[in-house]
């Protein structure tokens, strides 16, 4: 039963104030590995780092063993006899050694996930990659294990009663800053390129089937870029395409809301039950768009009353961080339709999974975004994010933290598109409120080897919603994109509505039996 109170048991954290606005409002990929999320350390590693060779290690939510190891590499490039800092990996080991020189590098999303954290996620959907390769997950620079980034958090009981659109985002970026010890302008995207590299030439690899999720895929196309002659096949996967500002997302969680209003209406028993989810929308974002509410309603965790300040802010980005999971996806009619009927349950319930902790290091997300997104905004982008409320919001939170955060920008060819011939496999999903199916489009602009694939029911993820794992397997054995045979996407593997707190929408399937049985 769904009515925004959740299990007690399960560990919650939560961010300071202003990146709890950040992680609603301006993320490019979060939530890219949204059934797994892990919670963020309150404080980076100020330890002399030392290298551990590779050994038997246990990680979070594997049973068996696999191998951990780091090497040294040094914070900046350009000073290699400088400060050195420790770049973890782990391996999980082929089941079948066939291929012992090739490895398949995932590459976690965000920017700011831990890949090793999220090693459970990988081997279940790359298990059939894992039959004769090994999979690599390496801990990018600023993240996980490697010299993280983190800033402190706070209670989440908190955040209930917190006016989130009063908080002074300046002055918080400023405390986040304060807390690093490390030279915060050498944790972007091609510095932690040359770590990558690193591993692979420390583990012996002589050649990479790459995958990129969300963010991920900026890094993977950065390899096609930047080392072609050591890669064998890569799919990116939620498309952040090199001549994308992911600030342009506020323009893909409205098309995605649009999406979620429109299949409602075309689905009888949820428009059945919810004939006017569009105005009830509509209704409750003018309403907090005039002012915030208070009311007292069950604690998510304790089920206790409380007092919840709900603000347009927490509001939409319930909504919107929803849509990034299918099954959470399903429960969005219904929330919006109480909010309109003021039950605020089933919205808090949703926000308390957005505030839960998702395993961002802020601050490298910071160095990321504000040196290789931010300085690109030109006047006309500018116009476009204001035509929209998420552009708007996240437009207004980079101006502010951006210039204090203060991270050089990356040159302008750092944007242009990626040629490559290098077999690529481009997914996405039709209902991906992050990175829409245009973005993918995009980016294989200049590659003469590259399918295009998109999930019909899939939101941001397509791998682990749907057969495309198999169709990675298949290219990582068989080096030919042509030869995928995608007819399984079309599948129909939607989620049913929920047209109340415990009640889902009845099957297809079930309807037609159904029919049958009254004829």
């Amino acid at each position: 039963m769904f009515d925004g109170t959740l299990d007690p048991t399960r560990q919650t954290t939560s961010l300071q104030p202003k990146y709890r606005l950040a992680l609603k409002t301006i993320l490019p990929a979060v939530l890219a590995l949204s059934s797994y999320s892990f919670p963020i350390a309150a404080m980076a590693n100020t330890e002399v780092p030392q290298p551990e060779a590779q050994h038997a290690c246990y990680v979070t939510g594997l049973s068996e063993q696999v191998r951990c190891g780091s090497i040294l590499v040094p914070e900046n490039h350009q000073q290699p006899e400088g400060k050195q800092i420790a770049i973890h990996y782990t391996v999980l080991p082929a089941i079948k050694s066939n291929f012992g020189a090739e490895a398949f590098l995932a590459i976690a999303g965000g920017p700011g996930q831990s890949a090793i954290d999220n090693a459970a996620y990988f081997d279940k959907v790359f298990s059939k990659v894992r039959q004769y390769r090994d999979i690599l997950l390496i801990d990018q620079r600023g993240t996980g294990r490697s010299n993280p980034l983190n800033c402190e958090g706070e209670g989440f009981e908190a955040g209930l009663a917190l006016n989130d659109e009063s908080i002074d985002i300046a002055a918080t970026t400023q405390h986040c800053l304060d807390e690093q010890t490390a030279d915060i302008t050498q944790y972007g995207s091609e510095s932690a390129l040359k770590d990558f590299e690193a591993v692979r030439q420390h583990l012996g690899y002589s050649k990479l089937h790459l995958y990129g999720i969300s963010y991920g895929s900026r890094m993977a196309q950065l390899y096609m870029r930047h080392y072609p002659q050591v890669l064998e096949t890569v799919t990116l996967d939620g498309v952040v395409p090199m001549q994308q500002s992911v600030v342009a997302i506020g323009d893909a969680i409205e098309r995605a809301t649009q999406i979620l209003l429109d299949e409602c209406q075309t689905t009888p028993l949820c428009q059945q039950s919810f004939p006017t989810l569009a105005a009830d929308f509509a209704k409750v974002d003018s309403r907090l768009a005039e002012a915030a509410i208070t009311t007292t309603t069950r604690h998510p965790l304790t089920g206790e009353a409380s007092e919840l300040l709900l603000t347009r802010s927490k509001f939409m980005g319930a909504i919107r961080m929803a849509m990034y999971g299918a099954n959470i996806r399903a429960l969005l009619p219904y929330a919006i339709n109480q909010a309109a009927q003021d039950n605020f349950q089933p919205i808090l319930g949703l926000y308390a999974l957005n505030m839960d902790g998702i395993g961002l290091a802020m601050g490298m997300h910071s160095s990321v975004v504000c040196g290789e997104d931010w300085p690109r905004l030109d006047d006309a982008m500018r116009q476009q994010l204001q035509s929209n409320y998420f552009g708007e919001q996240m437009l207004i939170g980079f101006d502010e933290s951006c210039p204090i955060w203060n991270m050089p920008a990356v040159s302008e060819d750092f944007s242009d598109a990626i040629a490559s011939d290098i077999p690529t496999l481009l997914l996405s999903g039709e209902n991906d409120p992050a990175t829409p199916p245009s973005w993918a489009e995009l980016a294989m602009e200049k590659m003469t080897n590259a399918t295009h694939l998109i999930a019909p029911y899939a939101t941001h993820g397509v791998a682990h919603q749907s057969c495309a794992n198999n169709l990675i397997a298949d290219l990582v054995n068989s080096r030919d994109v042509a030869q995928l045979d995608s007819e399984c996407l079309s599948r129909d593997v939607s989620r049913n509505f929920y047209l109340n707190a415990s009640t889902v929408e009845t099957t297809t399937a079930a309807n037609d039996a159904q029919g049958a049985s009254n004829d």
